[in-house]
C-alpha cells in the first residue's frame, strides 16, 4: 500500500479496550462484536502510535500536512491487519502493546521508504554539493578554506565508490532518507546499508587525506 491508497476501516469501538495481554489475545481472537471492537481499539492506538513515528520523521521528508497524516492512518491500518495475520505467532515475551507497536513503525518505515524510491533517482545539484562537504563531517572551515576540496570529492564519489555505495551515500546523506526506510525501498537490512555506508565513507576519507586535503585524523569518518 501507498500514499493515497485505501485505508482499511475499523469500527468505532463499542466496548471498553482489553487491559493486559491476555485480554487483547483473547479479544482479537473471539469473533463478533467482541473482536470487531478490539480491532477498532487497536487501530486507534495505533494510530497515535504511527503518528508519533510520522512526527519524529518529518523534518527529514520531502512531504508534510495531509500526506503524513495519510501514512499514518495507512500504516495503523495495515499494522492491524498485519497483528491479526501473525497473532498465533505472538509468544508473550513482551506486553502485546509493545508487540503490535513494531508493526506500527515498521509500517510507517516501510511507506516511507516506498514514497522515496518512487521519486527521481538522486542526483547532486550545485546546492547539494555545497551541502556534502558538512554531512561528512568536513567542517566549514576546511571546506571554505580549499574551495576544490568539492571537486576532489566529486572524482572521489564518481571513481571510487561502487554504483551502490554511491546511491546510498547519496540517498543517506545528502537526502537524509532514514536508513530503515531505505532499506525497505531495497529489500535489505538496515546493518547491510550501514556497512555499505561505513566503507563509502572510508574510502572517500582515504582519498581525501592521501590527496591532502584532509590531515590525517579529520574529516569522513
Amino acid at each position: 500500500m501507498s500514499v493515497g491508497d485505501e485505508v482499511p476501516e475499523f469500527r468505532r469501538p463499542s466496548l471498553d479496550a482489553p487491559t493486559d495481554t491476555d485480554g487483547w489475545r483473547r479479544a482479537l481472537t473471539s469473533g463478533g462484536a467482541v473482536q470487531r471492537s478490539a480491532e477498532g481499539h487497536l487501530y486507534a492506538l495505533l494510530l497515535r502510535v504511527a503518528r508519533g513515528e510520522v512526527r519524529r520523521r518529518a523534518p527529514s521528508l520531502p512531504f508534510s500536512g495531509p500526506e503524513l497524516d495519510d501514512i499514518a492512518h495507512q500504516a495503523a491500518g495495515d499494522a492491524v491487519v498485519g497483528i491479526l495475520r501473525r497473532l498465533h505467532e505472538f509468544r508473550g515475551d513482551s506486553r502485546f502493546t509493545t508487540w503490535a507497536y513494531t508493526f506500527a513503525i515498521f509500517e510507517v518505515s516501510s511507506k516511507v521508504g516506498r514514497h522515496f524510491w518512487q521519486q527521481p533517482t538522486v542526483s547532486l545539484d550545485a546546492s547539494g554539493w555545497d551541502r556534502l562537504p558538512d554531512r561528512l563531517g568536513i567542517s566549514p572551515e576546511e571546506a571554505g578554506a580549499a574551495r576544490d576540496l568539492l571537486a576532489a570529492l566529486q572524482e572521489a564519489i564518481d571513481t571510487l565508490l561502487t554504483r551502490r555505495q554511491r546511491e546510498v551515500l547519496l540517498e543517506v546523506v545528502v537526502r537524509g532518507v532514514p536508513l530503515d526506510a531505505l532499506a525497505v525501498a531495497r529489500k535489505t537490512t538496515r546493518g547491510a546499508l550501514y556497512k555499505t555506508l561505513f566503507d563509502a565513507r572510508r574510502k572517500l576519507r582515504g582519498y581525501l587525506v592521501t590527496h591532502h586535503y584532509l590531515d590525517d585524523d579529520e574529516g569522513v569518518t
